[in-house]
């Protein structure tokens, strides 16, 4: 690593311590964020979203793993980002395809686990007549994110990735083995017609295959992205601080918080105000 880029990293550090058929939508009921719950259709694939706020519009993803869902952004987040930003911009959520608490519904790809949620996220950006915006998301938003910058580097303006997920060496079939007992089975429970089978290469094929660094795409990808990201790390089994830390030194327009940045909570609100000026910093004039 660059011991120059190493430097700008480590003082970053210390100054913020200072459509394949024509979608469809109808309304549904109000939703946590106190707006009315849509949904958003695409062949058998059924999202169901919210709306909240204008301005320029942000993807935001809740954490809870491939249980992640709208009304986890208020329940399990450390701060409501929609309550936190709506006021300057256009806060778009949805639920994870087949969550298990969620609305959304459609089939496994046990070819493209990951894709397939990329799909719907860009899917729904269609279908709300949305180019370009900017991304925020928690846990499993990390690799989710990721994957969006692959799969549309030209309409994900900048990102934000929170307490991200990542692969621990010596942990690599938590994700599995987690999924495997806890969301695929209660996800067969529902939906009988799901197979342990297809749920065992749905997963395996998401978390096996693939089982190093942020999952979704290789450290030469982020030594190439040109996106602007700011990493705010955790440091659980789930979210590696080594991973996050490592993702923010390789990536050339990383921004990194301080650390640790929930703990005091009296901390939490610097790292909000740091999530806002790196915002309005890449905030486009347009959509």
């Amino acid at each position: 690593m660059d011991p120059i880029r190493r430097n700008i990293l480590t003082t970053g550090v210390a100054a913020t311590a200072m459509a394949a058929t024509t979608p469809q939508v109808f309304a549904q009921q109000t939703g946590q964020t106190g707006t009315t719950t849509r949904f958003y259709e695409k062949g058998p694939v059924k999202i169901a979203y919210e709306e909240t706020g204008s301005g320029f519009p942000i993807l935001m993803i809740a954490g809870g793993g491939l249980n992640s869902t709208m009304s986890g952004l208020v329940r399990t987040s450390p701060f409501n980002p929609v309550a936190e930003f709506k006021g300057e911009y256009r806060c778009i959520a949805a639920d994870l395809r087949n969550a298990n608490e969620g609305q959304s519904s459609g089939p496994l790809d046990v070819d493209r686990p990951w894709d397939s949620h990329s799909d719907d996220h860009l899917g729904l950006m269609d279908h709300l007549g949305i180019n370009k915006f900017m991304v925020m998301g928690f846990c499993i938003g990390g690799p989710l994110i990721w994957n969006l910058i692959k799969r549309a580097p030209d309409r994900v303006v900048a990102a934000v990735l929170a307490q991200p997920s990542g692969s621990r060496p010596e942990m690599r079939d938590m994700f599995y083995e987690g999924n495997m007992t806890g969301w695929g089975a209660e996800l067969m429970k529902r939906r009988p017609e799901i197979a342990k089978d297809t749920v065992d290469k749905f997963l395996t094929k998401m978390y096996r295959n693939n089982p190093d660094f942020v999952i979704t795409v290789t450290r030469d990808f982020v030594r190439n992205c040109q996106t602007p990201v700011l990493i705010l790390p955790d440091d659980i089994p789930a979210h590696p601080y080594a991973v996050a830390m490592e993702a923010a030194m390789l990536a050339p327009k990383a921004e990194v918080s301080m650390y640790p940045w929930k703990d005091p909570k009296e901390r939490i609100p610097l790292a909000v105000r740091q999530i806002r000026s790196f915002l309005r910093a890449h905030r486009p004039a347009t959509a």
